[in-house]
C-alpha cells in the first residue's frame, strides 16, 4: 500500500497552541514530517482559553451537537494551520469545558469532571468527521485524554459505513497517567454498563480511559521500543497494564520519538550567544562561557559543566542522585540545573549551592531560554531516570554536542550507546543497576573521557552528526497506519 494515507492526530496538547509536556512537542512536530512524506496529515485539539483566535488565525467552519450520555452539548469547530506550514489544524472548542486558564488542573488538583471534558472531545472528534465529511484512514490518538475515540467508534459507530474503515492507532508517551475516574462515569460518558467488566474499561472498581483505548485501538504503541517491551514486565512499568499489554504484544509497538530541529539546532538557536555546528564545535566554549556568568559562577580550568533539565522527583532518578550528590560535589567539576519538582530535592540542591557556591548553581524554575542554553553550554547531560519512555533530553544534549550520561531504560536504552563498552560507536552512558554508585563511576568515567582531548572531540562531533529527526519515526509510524487499516480490513471483511 503505496497510496497517501489521511491521518488525523487527536491529542490534549499540540505546540505551539497548548502545552505541559513532551506530547505536545510529538504531536506538532509529527504531521510536519507526515506532511514532507506526502500524506494529508491533521491535528484536532481542544480550544482551550490560552489559545489566541486572532494570534492563530482560527475561524469557525461548523457548529455540531455532540451526544454524551442523555445530554447533547454543541461544539464550535475551528480551524487554522500550524505557523510556518500547510498543516490543518481542527479545534474543539466548548467554553464551558476548555474555558479555564490550565489544561488539565489548577494549584495540583485535576478538575472534577475532567471525564466529561475528555469524553465530550473524543467524541467531538468522530462527529467532526461527520460534518466536514473528511474521514481519515487512521485516526492516531494519544494517552488516555483520546482513549474513549476506539471506544466510541467501535461501540458506537460500528454499523456507520462511513466509519467501519477508520482505522485507530493508540500512543503511549506515559503509562503513568491512565485517566481513572468512579465507575459511575460509565453513564455520563455515554456507555453501555457492560463495557464496564475487566475485559474492557473496568481497571481496579474504576474507569480508565487509557485501557480503553488500549483494548479497542488496533494498534498499540510507545515511544521507544525497550519501554514497549518494559511496560509488560512488571507493575512498577506497567502500572496494573501490564498483564493487557502482554495479552496485545503482537498489536504492540515501539517507535522512539525523533527531534525537531527547527528549534533544536546550535547552528540556528535564537537563545544562544553563538551558534555553532559539528564543524565550529569549538564555539561551544563561549556558550559555556557566557553560561556560567548568567549563573554566577567562574569558569575553572579544565572542569567539565555538568548540565541537568528535569523535574525533580523519584521517577527522574533524584533519589539516586541524591544519595552521591555530595560525592558528585567534591569532583572536579561544575553543576548547572534548571527544574522544579518534589520540595525536599529542591532543599538537597540549595544546600549544595550554598555548600559548593563556585560549582553549583540551581534554577527552580521553567526557562525555555536557559533551557537552551544549558544544552548548548554543558559539556554534560545528566540523565539518572528510573524509568524514562523515550525521553528528548538526551537527544537535544547530542544535537547540541553535549554528552549524555543517562541510565539504560527505556527509550534512553534504545538512543544511547555505552562509549566504554564501544568505544567508536558508544557515548558514556549510566548502565545496569539503579544504585547511586553505579551513577557516580559513570559521571567518574565521562570525567576521564572529558579530560583526553584526543577521545573527546571525536565523540563531540560524532554526537552532533547522529540523526535522530522526525523523518525516520514517521516512517515507522506510516508503516503502523498501514497494519491498523489491514486490521479494520480483516474485521470488515
Amino acid at each position: 500500500m503505496n497510496k497517501s494515507l489521511k491521518v488525523l492526530l487527536a491529542s490534549s496538547e499540540v505546540v505551539p497552541f497548548a502545552k505541559t509536556g513532551g506530547l505536545a512537542d510529538v504531536a506538532g512536530a509529527l504531521p510536519k514530517a507526515l506532511k514532507k512524506l506526502g500524506h494529508d496529515a491533521r491535528i484536532v485539539l481542544p480550544k482551550y482559553k490560552m489559545i489566541d483566535d486572532a494570534k492563530f488565525g482560527l475561524k469557525e467552519i461548523a457548529r455540531i451537537k455532540v451526544p454524551l450520555g442523555e445530554k447533547e452539548e454543541e461544539a464550535v469547530i475551528k480551524t487554522a494551520v500550524v505557523p510556518g506550514t500547510d498543516v490543518k489544524v481542527y479545534f474543539i472548542d466548548n467554553p464551558s469545558l476548555y474555558g479555564r486558564d490550565a489544561l488539565y488542573q489548577e494549584k495540583g488538583v485535576d478538575y472534577p469532571d475532567n471525564h466529561l471534558r475528555f469524553a465530550f472531545f473524543s467524541r467531538a472528534v468522530l462527529e467532526m468527521m461527520k460534518a466536514l465529511k473528511w474521514y481519515p484512514d487512521v485516526i492516531h490518538c494519544n494517552d488516555w485524554q483520546t482513549g474513549l475515540i476506539p471506544v466510541y467508534l467501535k461501540a458506537l459507530y460500528w454499523a456507520d459505513p462511513l466509519y467501519q474503515a477508520v482505522g485507530t492507532v493508540i500512543t503511549i508517551h506515559n503509562i503513568a497517567y491512565q485517566g481513572n475516574f468512579p465507575r459511575e462515569v460509565i453513564e455520563e460518558i455515554g456507555l453501555a454498563w457492560d463495557l464496564f467488566n475487566s475485559d474492557k474499561l473496568e481497571f481496579w472498581g474504576n474507569v480508565s480511559f487509557l485501557k480503553g483505548g488500549l483494548v479497542y485501538a488496533d494498534v498499540i504503541n510507545t515511544v521507544s521500543k525497550t519501554y514497549a517491551v518494559e511496560i509488560q514486565t512488571t507493575n512498577e512499568y506497567g502500572r496494573g497494564l501490564e498483564g493487557l499489554l502482554t495479552y496485545r504484544k503482537k498489536d504492540l509497538y515501539g517507535i522512539v520519538n525523533g527531534l525537531d530541529y527547527e528549534e533544536w539546532n546550535p547552528a540556528t538557536d535564537k537563545f544562544l550567544p553563538v551558534n555553532y555546528n559539528a564543524d565550529s564545535a569549538d564555539k561551544k566554549k563561549e556558550v559555556k562561557k557566557a553560561l556560567l556568568e548568567e549563573n554566577g559562577l567562574k569558569q575553572k580550568d579544565n572542569f567539565p559543566l555538568l548540565g541537568l533539565i528535569s523535574r525533580l522527583d523519584d521517577q527522574k532518578g533524584f533519589d539516586i542522585l541524591a544519595e552521591v550528590m555530595p560525592q558528585i560535589a567534591e569532583l572536579d567539576l561544575q553543576f548547572v540545573l534548571l527544574g522544579t519538582g518534589d520540595p525536599k530535592y529542591h532543599t538537597l540542591m540549595e544546600n549544595l549551592k550554598k555548600k559548593y557556591p563556585e560549582k553549583f548553581a540551581v534554577n527552580l524554575k521553567f526557562d525555555n531560554a536557559l533551557a537552551h542554553r544549558i544544552y548548548a553550554g554543558s559539556d554534560l547531560f545528566l540523565m539518572p531516570s528510573r524509568f524514562e519512555p523515550c525521553g528528548l533530553g538526551q537527544l537535544i544534549s547530542l544535537k547540541y554536542g553535549t554528552i549524555p550520561v543517562v541510565r539504560k531504560t527505556g527509550g534512553l536504552a534504545d538512543t544511547i550507546k555505552d562509549y566504554n563498552e564501544d568505544p567508536d560507536n558508544g557515548l558514556p552512558s549510566r548502565e545496569g543497576q539503579t544504585e547511586g554508585q553505579v551513577l557516580l563511576d559513570a559521571v567518574k568515567r565521562a570525567l576521564k573521557t572529558y579530560n583526553d582531548e584526543k577521545k573527546w572531540k571525536p565523540l563531540v562531533r560524532r554526537a552532533m552528526l547522529q540523526d535522530w529527526s522526525w523523518s525516520k519515526s514517521a516512517a515507522e509510524y506510516v508503516e503502523l497506519y498501514k497494519i491498523s487499516l489491514g486490521a479494520r480490513q480483516g474485521v470488515m471483511a
